[in-house]
């Protein structure tokens, strides 16, 4: 009976390590494939809104520059989705990350601003009130939203 039950317990644990794992890689495929997606939108984001800044770090605005914003950003998304996927009361309400975005995307403005680290050309719509560009303001909150709005069921 000692033995049974032993056997019983291991094929327990077992069952237990292999339905977390499954679950792991599942979670896993599910953020590789929300990087993948925010990688690509961001990447032609910024590319398509580096025009309306003069400078970064008072140098040239390079590619490798726009990679590394594009990276941080798709990073982001990524770990915000993990809040949309892992909490139900989240999951239900994917325009929070609107929200989130937004709000995160100010932070960084500012700071970025006020240190120098960039500058906006004549071209970059200002919102009023809180000074910063309407292009970077809204980027991580659309994008994020748009991402888990396909990514996350």
């Amino acid at each position: 009976m000692r033995r049974s039950y032993s056997f019983q317990k291991l094929a327990a644990t077992f069952l237990n390590a292999i339905i977390r794992v499954r679950i792991c890689n599942k979670m896993f495929k599910k953020l590789f494939s929300i990087f993948i997606a925010s990688f690509l939108l961001n990447l032609v984001w910024e590319n398509l809104h580096s025009y309306l800044y003069i400078h970064y770090k008072a140098g040239e605005i390079t590619q490798l520059i726009l990679l590394r914003a594009t990276l941080f950003d798709a990073l982001f998304i990524t770990l915000l989705a993990i809040l949309f996927i892992k909490f139900a009361y989240f999951k239900d309400r994917k325009w929070y990350a609107l929200s989130i975005g937004v709000v995160f995307a100010i932070l960084i403005e500012l700071s970025a601003l006020k240190t120098g680290r960039w500058a906006y050309s004549e071209f970059m719509p200002i919102i009023p009130l809180i000074n910063t560009g309407l292009t970077p303001t809204i980027q991580l909150g659309i994008l994020s939203y748009l991402v888990f709005k396909r990514q996350i069921k």
